[in-house]
């Protein structure tokens, strides 16, 4: 799963995404300095894993992974090829969500593209140029399904929703918040429109606004934007994140503390990533490995048991079943399953994010 950085040139993206992988992305004060996006793999931050460890002893840990691409800065006029709008665009459309980067800070120093700090026409900027760009694959697919109604009639469903569609964006609106029938869904997907994936909006502050963001107008401008399309967004301060992702995790929670804060931003970024993507993790515990596996919300138990291999989907049993939080509290599998809280699940079983799970199967 592939999550896109994108915003405007200058606000903070590559610096980001450093300090999310610590990959060294090139950094420069200027326009399009990344050019071909840089790709990181980073773990998602789940404190469950490190409590079960301490319970197994294990060989090794493996947490969930979400991917962050560093797509170039984005400029008015991208969905005409205006800068390296054309890049930007086919960048984008290859990810699953967007992470939009927001300038909220000022800074005589750092060069802003457009002259001055206004997030919600950043923000604009952007969403209009996806929007516009929406808008032509639109009306080429209209042009398609009007042509093939005459030869087949099932063409009108897929008629009726691109017209609902098109009247959105022209209206200024992204793709993402209509609703769409189980029907329409697979035409909406098969379009891969670019304001229809989902959005977490990172409003970039200064160490100095750290303590106060939720009284910053800049923010709450965001937030307000945010709110309005059922979005979400992570104030965090860019530079000092990168500070603390060189730490070691002694002087990170000592730095944290003195920053007044319970967790990086960067962490809750990448866990509300992946929530954005509508994930969650199921988990499998034991002396060789305490793992973290990813599956999509709503996955039932044969189809997670097939993330582990193909076999224990194929030759599913059942599953038995505990929750992280019953285990943590009984101290053992053991003492669970006198109480009675290992549960055995069949084939129509949906998972929960935290179910910690052994696999029968026969192949």
């Amino acid at each position: 799963m592939k999550i896109g950085i994108v915003g405007l040139p200058n606000v903070g993206k590559s610096t980001l995404f450093n300090s999310i992988t610590k990959a060294g992305a090139e950094c420069a004060n200027y326009p399009f300095c990344t050019i071909e996006p840089n790709v990181g793999v980073v773990a998602v931050p789940d404190e469950r894993l490190d409590k079960l460890a301490e319970m197994y002893h294990p060989q090794k840990v493996t947490h969930a992974i979400v991917e962050f691409v560093d797509i170039a800065g984005l400029v008015k006029g991208a969905s005409k090829g205006e800068g390296l709008g054309n890049k930007f665009l086919s960048h984008i459309r290859e990810t699953d969500a967007i992470a939009q980067v927001v300038r909220c800070f000022e800074d005589s120093n750092i060069t802003h593209v457009d002259g001055n700090i206004d997030p919600i026409r950043d923000i604009e900027t952007i969403n209009f140029e996806l929007i516009f760009a929406d808008i032509e694959t639109v009306d080429k697919r209209l042009d398609k399904a009007r042509k093939m109604l005459k030869a087949d009639k099932k063409y009108q469903l897929e008629i009726d929703v691109l017209e609902r569609i098109k009247q959105n964006l022209e209206n200024g609106k992204p793709a993402r918040g209509l609703e769409y029938s189980d029907e329409e869904m697979p035409i909406v997907k098969d379009m891969f429109l670019l304001s229809a994936k989902p959005i977490i909006y990172i409003a970039n502050i200064s160490e100095d606004q750290l303590t106060n963001w939720e009284q910053d107008e800049n923010v709450q401008k965001v937030k307000e934007y945010a709110q309005k399309e059922n979005s979400d967004i992570v104030p965090l301060c860019v530079k000092i994140e990168e500070e603390i992702s060189t730490l070691d995790d002694n002087d990170k929670k000592e730095m944290l503390e003195a920053l007044g804060l319970d967790e990086s931003g960067l962490d809750k970024l990448i866990k509300k990533s992946y929530d954005l993507l509508g994930l969650m993790s199921f988990l499998t515990a034991g002396e060789p490995e305490v793992r973290a596996w990813t599956i999509k919300k709503g996955t039932k138990a044969p189809e997670a048991a097939g993330k582990i291999h193909t076999d224990i989907q194929r030759g599913f049993i059942k599953a038995e079943v505990v929750s992280y939080d019953d285990l943590m509290k009984e101290g053992s599998m053991n003492m669970a399953r006198e109480k009675g809280l290992v549960r055995s699940e069949g084939k129509e079983y949906i998972m929960k994010d935290g179910d910690i799970v052994l696999f029968k199967f026969n192949v």
